[in-house]
């Protein structure tokens, strides 16, 4: 019994003191209370993953030089449009048509009434007209 008891004593003294916690569950992602840390290492490998990608362009050089040279040309459009008609100068309230050439393109800003603006473009290579009216607000 002396030999039990010695033993027992012996291995309380090893064990010392031991303590426990609850088990507390924290979620990784961010998005769930989780450190903001992990959302950039989450997402490179959510993307790694990813096996869709977007659709390759399948224009040729030469659809890519014109679609840039018609969004030039409407660029050019409404910067005229501003300068003629919206800024200090407006040429619109003097009553006078201001005609000018963009690429294939003539533009031609009329002063048909006070209550729109009438903007021409006539496309120089197949004569086509298109007409836009804009009303004039104040």
């Amino acid at each position: 019994m002396k030999k039990y008891l010695l033993i027992l004593g012996f291995f309380t003294s090893i064990c010392g003191n031991s303590s426990a916690s609850e088990l507390v569950y924290k979620p990784v992602n961010p998005s769930f209370g989780g450190n903001p840390l992990n959302g950039s290492f989450l997402l490179g490998k959510a993307q790694g993953q990813n096996k869709h990608k977007a659709p390759q362009s399948k224009k040729s050089f030469e659809e890519k030089v014109s679609d840039a040279l018609e969004r030039a040309t409407l660029s050019d459009i409404v910067s005229k449009y501003k300068e003629t008609v919206l800024g200090e100068n407006a040429v619109i309230d003097n009553g006078e048509d201001t005609s000018f050439i963009s690429g294939d393109y003539q533009i031609d800003i009329l002063s048909s009434n006070s209550d729109t603006i009438t903007i021409e473009v006539t496309d120089l290579l197949t004569d086509k007209v298109t007409i836009i009216e804009i009303p004039k607000f104040g």
